[in-house]
């Protein structure tokens, strides 16, 4: 045991605090450092605060000597880390659930239901057979549950996610939030997160359970806590975040009320038996936007920003229970499968549907690009199945490496696919007395011309 580690041990409280938070400036350092050099290389900076995080770990910093992972994330920190990394996982998933606008399917609903459905069925449905076929594979002494029901369902529920956040991030980036590809690919991955959510509370609740009366108590009280969301929690936040409120019109008191509603619905859904990020999705889902934005439209953006300070800590509590150097040959192969699966059924679902609804060749295969963005929810759900223990260190290493690699080549595909557009977009974007990118009308026919193509006739 080293030093360090024989001093946070033995010393109590304060030597594991001392270390904890020369951790946390350690992490922001990094993770700062990672960000920016993946925005050189015109890729989401949560990409390389994710990247970061897996360097810290085994796979990187503890090939080096000294064992310099064990010596700088010592096992007396890392439950402080944890409890860290799930504070931030709790507020970033508020973000998430608060960002969830349903609006988008105005006037593209049924594409969207279609690509959503679609790129959430086909991508389960594939997951679900590979964790089948890669069942014997596995290691049962770190499986909770007995049999390949669990790696299943979780493995189905994992390849389907999108992940919306970095999806809006690089959207926004390319100047195509306002075009018909951009408005559908936004608003299928809101639908698509919604529906994953949905299934993988369904998943966490078979695989937890023992019976059918404890999965019953789980339905039941996840059914009770939604409705208790939805029509007693939003008319009290309204009534109480109404501008008539003059007692609670401070913008601190609209942060203190919805600091302590996320934490509170986080614990309600740990009670019930499913994770913390149910209840904080939720929460942020049935926020009402309106008096919030009246009143404090900063706040938010303040609990996002608390969020960012601490998800690198989330990134590399990830991190170290990646290790690739025990891959091995049968890794190699898993982590080969894992991506070849998980990209071509959520592109065959998502370009599939889109071309059936009669979006044209081009951007049906862009939105097949788009929504095979991974990223950051995916290692959200991820770290539910290995506290479950319902995928084995070297399943979450492979999922681990499919989540970066299907997030690192979005931005560059896309590019490929669309260059003249994005120029002309981002071009627009920046000048303000430029003309409107002309778009494709919802109700253009199935040979109609893409808007790159409309673009260049322009």
């Amino acid at each position: 045991m080293t030093p360090h580690i024989q001093a946070a041990s033995a010393g109590g409280g304060e030597g594991v605090a001392g270390i904890v938070l020369a951790d946390l400036g350690l992490l922001l350092v990094t993770a700062f450092a990672f960000a920016v050099l993946a925005k050189r290389l015109r890729q989401p900076a949560v990409l390389g605060e994710i990247v970061a995080g897996i360097a810290l770990g085994p796979s990187l910093l503890g090939l080096l000597p000294g064992h310099l992972t064990e010596v700088l994330f010592p096992p007396a920190a890392r439950p402080y880390l944890m409890v860290l990394s799930q504070l931030g996982l709790v507020l970033f998933m508020f973000g998430v659930g608060y960002e969830l606008r349903f609006s988008r399917l105005r006037g593209v609903g049924k594409q969207v239901l279609a690509v959503s459905f679609a790129s959430v069925a086909l991508p389960f449905a594939f997951g679900a057979g590979l964790a089948l076929l890669l069942y014997p594979w596995l290691d049962r002494h770190e499986l909770k549950m007995g049999g390949p029901l669990g790696p299943a369902l979780f493995l189905g529920a994992a390849m389907s996610i999108t992940a919306f956040p970095v999806l809006a991030r690089i959207v926004t980036e390319r100047g195509i939030q306002h075009s018909k590809l951009g408005t559908v690919a936004l608003a299928s991955a809101a639908v698509q997160d919604f529906l994953a959510w949905c299934v993988l509370a369904v998943v966490v609740a078979v695989v937890t359970v023992g019976g059918p009366w404890p999965l019953g108590r789980i339905a039941l009280g996840s059914a009770l806590f939604v409705l208790v969301l939805v029509y007693l929690v939003r008319p009290a936040l309204k009534w109480l975040l109404s501008p008539r409120r003059k007692w609670a019109g401070s913008k601190l008191a609209v942060h203190t009320v919805l600091l302590a509603g996320l934490l509170a619905c986080a614990w309600t859904t740990d009670l019930i038996g499913l994770h913390v990020v149910f209840g904080a999705f939720l929460f942020g889902a049935v926020v009402p936007r309106q008096p919030v934005a009246a009143r404090a439209p900063e706040v938010p953006a303040r609990i996002e920003q608390m969020s960012l300070l601490l998800l690198p800590v989330f990134f590399t509590v990830t991190g170290l229970s990646v290790d690739l150097g025990t891959l091995g040959m049968r890794g190699m192969v898993i982590v080969l499968l894992v991506i070849a699966v998980a990209c071509l059924s959520k592109f065959a679902g998502a370009a599939g549907a889109a071309r059936l609804t009669g979006a044209g060749g081009r951007r049906s295969v862009a939105l097949g690009v788009l929504l095979n963005t991974r990223g950051l929810t995916e290692l959200v759900i991820l770290n539910v199945g290995l506290s479950l223990g319902v995928l084995d260190t070297r399943l979450f290493t492979a999922m681990v490496i499919m989540a970066v690699v299907t997030t690192l080549m979005t931005g560059p595909l896309l590019s490929r696919l669309r260059p003249k557009r994005d120029r002309v977009a981002v071009d627009a974007a920046q000048t303000p007395d430029a003309p409107a990118v002309p778009d494709v009308p919802d109700d253009a026919p199935d040979d109609a011309p893409d808007e790159e193509d409309t673009v260049r006739a322009a």
